[in-house]
């Protein structure tokens, strides 16, 4: 969307092929509808706390169909605002599955469409492993259009996308399981943060299985049974499998015009977004680097910037921040601990703060939150912040800022705080835990 807004807004004749949706997983089977159902998931705590403020509420009730009715509602106004802007960009959109047929031609729908240049920007899609009973297996595509809740869901992996779905799943008052085979959760994030969203999750409620193998799923007489290599059967009327997501190359004619693709189907590209074929071009997921959304659109405006305004402004893939909408919220930029003390052995600082938001002193939740900084000793350079609390997304895309700027730990030392707010925490650390 955003490569092919900007090269025809540049001048370039552009042609857009898309077979499913207009604006991609994000827009209508992720980001957008994942974030409505966290927000819709997390008024069961709202309402629990607003007694704690002396509020008295009546007896609340969920309507999952109401849910699903206004969640669609939305994102059919954004297909059609993203339709106005291709249309008001004079972009062709041409519905069909695209298909290579060599460097410079796609076939779609029966035509055949020549180009100097073809970008692939596909995605991914959602990974299932090869175990009997795959075929009773929902993924995150399916659970934007469930008609009904399950009492009982089982969800299998331990990344964003599981960690998210088990905290919007248990808010709405399914019962909720969560099975992964590693040893800790949301793996490639600061450790504490792993320990930490784990302790706040199982704290809610959620059943949370580490260590645990699903080999295979039955139909039983109420649902289905999930049984792990250690010999445990978990129960539940809904399987999610959200172990991944893989490119989405398949069917695309690739490997037939000579596209080079790695061990796992992706795209190979050099640093120019360029494949080993010069007229073809990939970005975003298809090419299974920093898979993230802005990180897609920023890629495809440096690609565009360098192709038609001979402008090359390079990605920066160092402090990409992220966030994950578990509850409580993740949003973290920069080195882990475990980075930072690789990189710059002997070298770090760490500060950390538990605490009990301000919120929870009246509501009666137990909730608490994490913040977390690392500091290089000899530079004073802060080199990542972690959180893990309320809102961690909105502050951390702020700190984002200062860490591309070089802040130093003696910047945020100085920078008066916002009180009383949570993240006022971030100026006011003091004394480093480790050496």
């Amino acid at each position: 969307m955003r490569a092919a807004r900007t090269a025809a807004g540049l001048g370039a004749r552009v042609a857009i092929a898309e077979h499913q949706y207009m604006g991609g997983t994000c827009v209508n089977v992720g980001c957008v509808p994942k974030k409505l159902f966290v927000y819709a998931a997390h008024f069961q705590e709202d309402f629990a706390a607003a007694a704690g403020f002396g509020w008295s509420v009546e007896l609340p009730r969920f309507d999952w169909s109401r849910l699903l009715a206004q969640k669609n509602r939305e994102i059919g106004r954004l297909q059609t605002v993203y339709q106005g802007l291709l249309d008001n960009s004079g972009v062709t959109v041409v519905n069909g599955q695209a298909k290579l047929l060599d460097a410079h031609t796609v076939a779609v729908g029966g035509q055949n469409f020549r180009a100097e240049r073809i970008l692939l920007a596909t995605g991914g899609r959602p990974w299932l492993p090869d175990i009997p009973g795959k075929e009773f297996i929902s993924t995150s595509d399916d659970m934007f259009a469930l008609q009904q809740l399950p009492e009982r869901i089982l969800i299998v992996g331990g990344g964003y996308i599981a960690v998210e779905f088990a905290g919007i799943m248990h808010g709405l008052g399914v019962h909720t399981s969560l099975s992964y085979r590693g040893d800790k959760l949301l793996r490639g994030f600061d450790r504490d943060v792993r320990a930490f969203v784990a302790q706040e999750m199982l704290k809610k409620g959620m059943d949370i299985h580490l260590n645990s193998e699903i080999t295979r799923i039955e139909a039983s007489a109420d649902g289905y049974l999930a049984h792990t290599a250690a010999g445990q059967t978990i129960a539940a009327d809904l399987v999610l499998y959200a172990t991944g997501r893989v490119p989405n190359t398949a069917d695309l004619g690739l490997e037939s015009v000579g596209v080079m693709l790695d061990k796992d189907g992706a795209v190979k590209v050099d640093e120019y977004y360029q494949t080993n074929l010069p007229s073809i071009y990939a970005l975003g997921d298809v090419t299974n680097r920093v898979n993230l959304t802005p990180v897609a659109t920023a890629e495809a405006m440096a690609l565009v910037n360098r192709l038609y305004a001979n402008q090359w402004t390079p990605v920066d893939y160092e402090h990409i921040p992220t966030a994950v909408f578990s509850q409580p919220n993740v949003g973290t930029v920069g080195l882990t601990e475990e980075e930072a003390g690789k990189r710059y052995p002997n070298d770090i600082d760490v500060y950390k703060s538990v605490f009990t938001p301000m919120k929870h002193t009246l509501s009666g939740l137990g909730e608490k939150t994490l913040m977390k900084m690392l500091v290089q000793r000899s530079s004073d350079r802060v080199l990542g912040i972690h959180m893990v609390g309320a809102d961690a997304g909105e502050i951390i895309q702020g700190m984002a800022v200062a860490i591309r700027a070089g802040a130093t730990k003696a910047v945020f030392d100085s920078t008066i705080g916002i009180h009383p707010t949570a993240a006022e925490e971030f100026v006011t650390m003091r004394k480093p835990l480790a050496a």
